[in-house]
């Protein structure tokens, strides 16, 4: 139940803040408010990122005295809250949801610079994720896992939440001539954001791999259960990695020079399905990211 609650999490708000900021660096002002709709997406997964924090802390909580969810009294939850970095980390993640939530619900004469604003929150409450992980353990490293984890999971979210907006704009019931010139200059525009997200997170996943596992464990991962999951992750992102390339370097071009409905319908159709087996890939790294964080590393 804790895994799942905490693939669950994980994917909420790597959706939040990922498809956010897509909003932000891929679509202009006018395409964005009438292809995604920004504000009831936000409250949704806003509102379920609250339910499911809480679930998961109380779950964390049992588990740490070793008991049901009902075994779990106010007194101990108040000391989790406030006296563990565990708890504090909730406690933001709460607050910036909330902020979040009601900000979306604000009335359309104030929704300027909202965009900007939700972004923000959004990754407030995905950073606060890296204190549920291995990062915030303390080593001789001091602060660089825990930075490394809080990017590696703002990269990883911007990813998801690319995908996500791509598949909004790609499964969308009818295509004008608008929304096909809005999904080929997203994919387009997504070549930079896109190479610096996967770099940054080749980058900060090779600093938590050395941090957890050190080279005496790299070459011995498929002898714990920690090393398969880890195993089986890499290979997940390379596929994602592999698809990726696919759309951008065959499949944006040839719906860029797509004329008449036969060919725009054939483009489509693969984007279609490269875009679900990505996105397919990324959840399941999710859930091993979720299943990883209940696991200690061979090189703790």
């Amino acid at each position: 139940m804790l895994i799942a609650t905490r693939w669950a999490l994980y994917a909420d708000l790597g959706l939040l803040f990922g498809l956010l900021l897509f909003a932000l660096y891929a679509l202009d002002g006018p395409r964005r408010t009438r292809l995604l709709p920004l504000n009831r997406i936000a409250v949704a997964l806003g509102l379920t990122g609250i339910a499911l924090s809480g679930f998961g802390f109380l779950l964390t909580a049992a588990g740490m005295l070793g008991a049901d969810i009902s075994g779990v009294d106010r007194a101990t939850l108040m000391m989790l809250l406030t006296e563990t970095p565990v708890g504090r980390a909730l406690l933001a993640r709460l607050a910036a949801l909330l902020l979040l939530v009601l900000v979306a619900l604000a009335p359309p004469a104030r929704r300027a610079a909202m965009p900007v604003l939700l972004a923000a929150l959004a990754g407030v409450a995905v950073a606060s994720l890296a204190w549920s992980g291995h990062g915030a353990a303390e080593g001789p490293f001091g602060l660089l896992p825990l930075v490394a984890d809080i990017i590696h999971l703002l990269a990883a979210s911007a990813w998801i939440g690319a995908l996500g907006g791509f598949i909004l704009i790609v499964f969308r019931r009818s295509h004008t001539h608008e929304t096909l010139r809005a999904a080929h200059d997203a994919l387009a525009g997504f070549a930079t954001a896109g190479t610096v997200i996967v770099g940054l997170i080749v980058l900060t996943g090779l600093i938590n791999s050395y941090v957890l596992l050190g080279f005496a464990h790299i070459f011995a991962l498929g002898e714990s259960d920690y090393g398969q999951l880890l195993l089986i992750k890499l290979a997940l992102f390379n596929a994602m990695l592999v698809l990726a390339i696919i759309n951008r370097f065959r499949l944006t071009p040839a719906l860029g020079v797509a004329r008449n409905r036969p060919e725009i319908t054939a483009v489509i159709a693969r984007f279609r399905r490269t875009l679900w087996l990505e996105a397919g890939a990324g959840m399941l790294i999710l859930g091993l990211v979720g299943w990883l964080g209940t696991l200690s590393p061979p090189g703790e």
